[in-house]
This record gives C-alpha cells, structure tokens and sequence, in this order.
C-alpha cells in the first residue's frame, strides 16, 4: 500500500472507531506522539483513545508527501471529537505519518492546539471517577 493510501486508510478507520483496522495499518513496535496521551505504543494509544471517544468526525483538508523521503506524509484535517460523555470539540490537527520499509506506521505524530480538548477530556475523566467510572459503550 502507497503512503497516500495508508493515510487515507488510517483516517477512515479512526472516523470508523475501528480499533483492529487502525492497529493493523502500525508496526508492531510503533509509536504514536500525541499532545494528549504523550509518546505511547500504537496499540494502547489506540485502546484508551477508543475507549474515551464516543464519535470521531474527520474532514481532510490537505495531504503531503515528502519529497525527499517517500515514508513521510501528513494529513491536514478538522477533526470533531465526541468524547463517550457527549461532550465535543472541534480543531485543526496535523498528523505525520513515518513509514517502515513494510510499508505500515511506524511512528505518527500528532499536531494541535490541545487545550480545549484536554480541559474536556480531564472534566470527563474526573465525572467518571466520582461517578464509579460507569461507561458508557463505544
């Protein structure tokens, strides 16, 4: 698969809330680097994002390949997050996607203004808490 169509294969996946689809697309020992959950393996990045995400509504803005390397690309995209409580935001995200040679992420690293959506996500956190973390299913 061309790194045009991993891209496009991630973004559906995660607007799909497919875990097995998005880990599938990563390295075994891939990373991800988010501004929320910090530098995480692929695969426990993906189960707790899952499990916190009630809804994921992708619009693609803009995609780039690197021209001097041909395993990098970004996707420019708006991204709506419903959290599992309901709450939402929406923001600009810029996502950098590193290839391994088998063609699969090996690191993605995540790029926005993270402080709305922290603010929600701690607040839904801290409800989950002090109401005997009862969630809601995906």
């Amino acid at each position: 698969m061309e790194i045009i169509e991993v891209v496009k294969s991630y973004l559906e996946a995660l607007r799909r809330g497919s875990y097995e689809d998005i880990v599938r697309l990563f390295a075994d020992d891939a990373v991800v680097v988010s501004p929320l959950y910090g530098r995480v393996r692929a695969r426990d990045f993906y189960r707790e994002l899952l499990e916190d995400t009630g809804r994921s509504e992708i619009t693609l803005l803009n995609l780039f390949v690197c021209v001097d390397k041909s395993n990098v690309a970004a996707a420019h995209f708006r991204y709506t997050w419903t959290l599992r409580d309901g709450s939402s935001t929406s923001f600009e995200c810029v996502d950098i996607f590193e290839l391994a040679e088998d063609g699969r992420i090996e690191k993605l690293t995540i790029i926005y203004d993270a402080h709305k959506a922290r603010q929600m996500l701690s607040e839904m956190k801290a409800r989950s808490v002090h109401c005997g973390d009862a969630r809601l299913p995906n």
